[in-house]
C-alpha cells in the first residue's frame, strides 16, 4: 500500500507551483571514491567541465526516465509477455546509461570541494540515482532487466486456487458477496485475513499467498549477483551499501541512527505486542496463542503482519464506546473510489495546494479491472516527469484505503511542488520524506475531521474514546515499526553476502521473529521464499524509508500544528484547511532534493535530526494505559 520507489520508477515531479531557493545544496556526505573505477582522461577536470557534464546528464534523463516509466506503467496495468519485454527494455536502456554516467562522474571527485554547491549536489544525487545498477556487460545488463520485469509480473499475476473441500472454497460458496471465481488474488486473500476470524481460513489464505513467491527464489539469487556486479562497477561494495548512501551520511552512520531510533520506540512496541497477544488469547485460546511466544502471523489481520488495524475490533480498549470505524459509512454513503480520492484531494487543496490535473482523473487506475492482470499495489506516479500525475490502486470502501489514498496523494502533491527544479533535484529530500508526507496528512484525519465530512455521526469526548482512537492509530503506526526495519536488514545482509541463497528463508524467519515477535502459521523450509511475497522485494524498492517515515511524520505533524497555532495534545491536532500550516509544508516540499534532508526538515520547523520524541509524545496516553493493563502478563517472546 505504499508508493512506488524501486528500480522501475524513480520519484518524479508534476507541473504546478514554483520552486523556492535552496537553503543549502552542498551535500553533507559524498560516497568515497573507489580506486577500482578507472576512466581514460587526458587532462585534469575543471569546474566548467563538471557543470557541462551535469547539464548533459539531465538532458538525457529527461528522455530516458519518462520512456522507462511509461513502459513500466503499461506493464503494471496490462501484464503480458509483450509489456514485460517493453518494461525490461526501458529499464535496460536506463541502466546502461546510468552506469556509464555515474562512472564518468567519478572524474570530478578530485575537485568536489571546488564545485558550486548545486553541481556538487547533483553529482551526489546522480551517484545514488540508480536503485539497481546494471553490470557493464550488455548480456548481463539485459539479463538483470529481464529478471526485474519478470519478478514484477510474477508478483502481479500471483494467485491461489483453493482446492475442492478446502476452507476457502467453502468460504467462497458461503459468502454471497465474495468472488465466485475459484482463484484468489492478493487483494482477495488480504480481505479474508482482514475480515475472517476462522483459524482454518486464515491459515489457508496466508499459506496460499506465500506459496506464490517460492518460484522467485532462484531468479532472485541471480538478481543479487548481477545487481552487486553493477554496484561495484560504480564504486560501491554492494547494492546495500549504495542504498544506505542515499541519506546524506555514511552508510554505517545511517545504520547506527536507525538502531538508535528503534531502541527509543521498541518499548512502546513491546507494550502493544504484549497487550494484543493477550486479547488474541481471549479470542483463540492459549493453545493457539501461547504466552511469551511470537504471535501467529495470520491472526493479525494483514498478509505481512505489518499493520494490525484490521483486528481493532478484537483489541479495542473500550468496545462499548461509539464506534470510530468509518467503513460502514463509506459503504452506506456510497463512497466509490473516485469520491474517496476526491476527498483526499480536497484535504490538500484546503491547505493551499493546486488541484490535481484533469489527466489524473482520466489516466489513474482506481479499481481492479475484470479483464486483465494488474499490479494492485498502491503507488503514485508522474509518468512523464512533466505533470502527468496518477495513482494506481485497487480501492475498496474501507478506512484503510481512505488513509492509503491520502498517502499516495502525498507523493503526487510533493511532485507538484518541486516541478520547476532541475530533474536531478526532482525527488524528496530523502526517500523517507516522500513516504512521510501523505501519512503526516493522515494524522490530521481525526475523528472530528471524519465527522465534518459525514463519516462519523458523533465524536465522544472522554478519556475512553481517546484511548480507543490511540489504539486504532497505534495498530497502524506503532505495529509497523519493526517490519519497516527487517526487510532491508534482510536485503543488506543478502547483498553483502552474509546470507547465502540456501539460508534466505531462515534469515527472513529469524528477523521476523526477532523484530516483530511474529511467527508463520505453518513450517517454513529452505525451498520457501517469503520475502518475495512482499511487493517491495519483487519491485527492488527500498524499505527502510518507511521506518524513517513513521518517525518523520510525527515530527512534521508537531511542526505543522505549531505553524497552525494549535495548542493542546498532539494526538488531537488537525491542520485541515489551515493555510499557514499549508504554506510551511509547501515551502519544504518545494525544495525537493536540492538540499540535504536536515535543511529541508529545518525548513518546516521540525529540527535537523530524526527524533522519536514527537511519536512518543503522541502515544503517551496509550503507553501509560498499556503499561498498567499489561501488569501480570507474560510479555516478550
Amino acid at each position: 500500500m505504499r508508493a512506488r520507489t524501486g528500480a522501475v520508477v524513480f520519484l518524479a515531479a508534476v507541473a504546478c507551483g514554483g520552486a523556492q531557493q535552496p537553503v543549502s545544496s552542498r551535500p553533507l556526505y559524498l560516497p568515497e571514491a573507489h580506486t577500482d573505477v578507472r576512466l581514460e582522461v587526458s587532462a585534469a577536470p575543471t569546474v566548467d567541465e563538471a557543470r557541462a557534464f551535469v547539464a548533459e546528464v539531465e538532458d538525457h534523463l529527461r528522455r530516458l526516465w519518462p520512456a522507462r516509466d511509461q513502459a513500466s506503467w503499461v506493464n503494471e496495468n496490462f501484464i503480458t509477455d509483450d509489456t514485460e519485454a517493453l518494461a525490461a527494455a526501458g529499464e535496460e536502456a536506463t541502466a546502461a546509461y546510468m552506469s556509464e554516467a555515474i562512472a564518468r562522474s567519478r572524474r570530478f571527485d578530485a575537485i568536489r570541494a571546488q564545485l558550486p554547491a548545486d553541481v556538487a549536489r547533483k553529482l551526489y544525487l546522480l551517484s545514488i540515482a540508480q536503485t539497481v545498477p546494471a553490470p557493464t556487460d550488455p548480456a548481463k545488463r539485459a539479463e538483470l532487466a529481464g529478471i526485474e520485469s519478470w519478478m514484477m509480473s510474477a508478483y502481479g499475476k500471483g494467485q491461489y486456487c483453493p482446492p475442492d473441500g478446502s476452507a476457502l472454497r467453502r468460504y467462497l460458496k458461503a459468502d454471497a458477496g465474495a468472488k465466485a471465481e475459484p482463484c484468489l488474488h492478493l487483494d482477495d486473500l488480504s480481505s479474508i485475513l482482514a475480515k475472517s476470524r476462522k483459524p482454518d481460513e486464515l491459515v489457508e489464505a496466508w499459506r496460499g499467498w506465500y506459496a506464490t513467491a517460492a518460484p522467485m527464489k532462484a531468479r532472485y539469487s541471480r538478481y543479487v549477483e548481477l545487481a552487486n556486479e553493477g554496484a561495484r562497477a560504480i564504486g560501491f561494495a554492494d547494492v546495500g551499501a549504495l542504498w544506505r548512501s542515499g541519506y546524506d551520511m555514511p552508510p554505517e552512520a545511517l545504520a547506527a541512527d536507525i538502531e538508535r531510533l528503534w531502541s527509543e520506540v521498541k518499548p512502546l512496541y513491546d507494550e502493544l505486542h504484549c497487550y494484543v497477544r493477550s486479547r488474541l488469547q481471549e479470542k483463540y485460546g492459549k493453545a493457539a496463542v501461547a504466552d511469551h511466544a511470537p504471535i501467529p502471523a495470520q491472526l493479525l489481520g494483514n498478509m505481512w503482519a505489518q499493520e494490525w488495524n484490521n483486528i481493532y475490533d478484537l483489541v479495542v480498549p473500550y468496545p462499548h464506546e461509539p464506534s470510530l470505524d468509518v467503513g460502514k459509512k463509506l459503504v452506506s454513503g456510497r463512497w466509490d473510489a473516485r469520491k474517496m480520492v476526491r476527498q483526499g484531494e480536497h484535504f490538500f487543496t484546503g491547505l493551499g495546494f493546486d488541484p490535481l490535473p484533469e489527466t489524473f482523473w482520466k489516466r489513474s487506475l482506481f479499481t481492479r479491472p475484470r479483464d486483465r492482470d494488474v499490479v494492485c499495489h498502491a503507488s503514485a506516479w508522474d509518468v512523464s516527469w512533466s505533470g502527468d500525475l496518477r495513482i494506481k490502486m485497487c480501492i475498496e470502501p474501507t478506512e484503510e484505503d481512505l488513509v492509503t489514498i491520502h498517502h499516495e496523494l502525498g507523493h503526487d502533491f510533493y511532485y507538484q511542488r518541486y516541478d520547476r527544479l532541475p530533474i536531478l533535484f526532482q525527488r524528496g529530500a530523502n526517500d523517507g520524506f516522500h513516504e512521510a508526507i501523505g501519512d503526516t496528512m493522515a494524522l490530521s484525519v481525526t475523528p472530528e475531521y471524519m465527522k465534518s465530512v459525514g463519516l462519523l455521526d458523533e465524536v465522544p469526548r472522554n478519556d475512553r474514546a481517546r484511548l480507543d482512537q490511540q489504539m486504532k492509530m497505534a495498530l497502524d503506526k506503532v505495529a509497523f515499526l519493526p517490519f519497516g526495519l527487517l526487510i532491508d536488514k534482510w536485503r543488506w545482509d543478502v547483498f553483502a553476502g552474509k546470507v547465502a541463497p540456501a539460508d534466505y528463508e531462515k534469515a527472513w524467519v529469524d528477523l521476523v521473529q526477532k523484530y516483530q515477535g511474529v511467527a508463520a502459521p505453518v513450517a517454513r523450509t529452505a525451498d520457501d521464499f517469503d520475502p518475495g511475497a512482499k511487493y517491495h522485494v519483487a519491485a527492488s524498492a527500498q524499505y527502510v524509508m518507511y521506518f524513517l517515515a513513521r518517525i518523520y511524520q510525527f515530527q512534521f505533524h508537531a511542526a505543522l500544528c505549531k505553524a497552525a497555532g494549535y495548542v493542546g495534545p498532539l494526538d488531537q491536532c488537525s491542520i485541515h484547511d489551515n493555510k499557514q500550516a499549508g504554506a510551511k509544508l509547501m515551502a519544504m516540499l518545494a525544495l525537493g532534493g536540492s538540499v540535504p534532508w536536515p535543511d529541508a526538515m529545518e525548513a518546516v520547523g521540525a529540527g535537523r535530526t530524526a527524533d522519536a520524541g514527537p511519536m512518543l509524545e503522541y502515544f503517551a496516553p496509550l503507553r501509560a494505559w498499556l503499561h498498567d493493563r499489561n501488569k501480570g502478563q507474560a510479555c516478550g517472546w
